[in-house]
């Protein structure tokens, strides 16, 4: 694991590009089987390193109960970006599923988050602003981003323009 040591109370710097990175590999790294994504835009400088992607690979086929959801506001952009994360999402969609919020307020929110099953989460504000909050294991914290990422996920439709057809 190449991410950034948290300190002895499970804070992980985030109030720099380099380590909102870091903070996002050592969180992927410590998830179990389940990552939720919320971005408002998957832009080739997040979550497209060959670490990254390794350790996405891994949660995704960590067998039954693996999942991953990401909640992008524009997938088509990934898609007419070709982000390299669109060949795991095609090969696993079973596993890696993708959502655009559709609601007037999920849309206006810019802010960022990566929630992993260990309780630990990465959070933005504004997520084209290089900083934010990050837990390795902060279940108080992470609870209530949890819960609004559940929300906007059940109002949110299936991105079917990034999943392989259905036949």
């Amino acid at each position: 694991m190449t991410g950034q040591a948290p300190d002895p109370s499970g804070t992980l710097p985030a109030g720099s590009a380099d380590e909102l990175a870091a903070a996002r590999l050592t969180l992927l790294a410590q998830a179990r089987r389940q990552v939720d994504i919320r971005l408002p835009r998957l832009d080739d400088s997040l979550y497209s390193s060959a670490d990254e992607l390794a350790e996405l690979r891994r949660i995704a086929t960590a067998g039954r109960g693996a999942q991953i959801r990401l909640l992008l506001h524009d997938p088509a952009a990934a898609l007419r970006d070709g982000h390299r994360l669109l060949l795991l999402m095609q090969r696993l969609p079973s596993v890696l599923k993708v959502r655009m919020p559709v609601e007037e307020i999920d849309l206006g929110d810019i802010s960022a988050c990566l929630l992993i099953d260990a309780g630990g989460y990465l959070f933005q504000p504004d997520a084209e602003r290089p900083q934010g909050r990050a837990a390795l294991a902060d279940r108080p914290g992470w609870a209530p981003l949890r819960q609004q990422f559940d929300e906007r996920w059940e109002r949110a439709q299936r991105a079917g323009m990034l999943q392989p057809l259905d036949l």
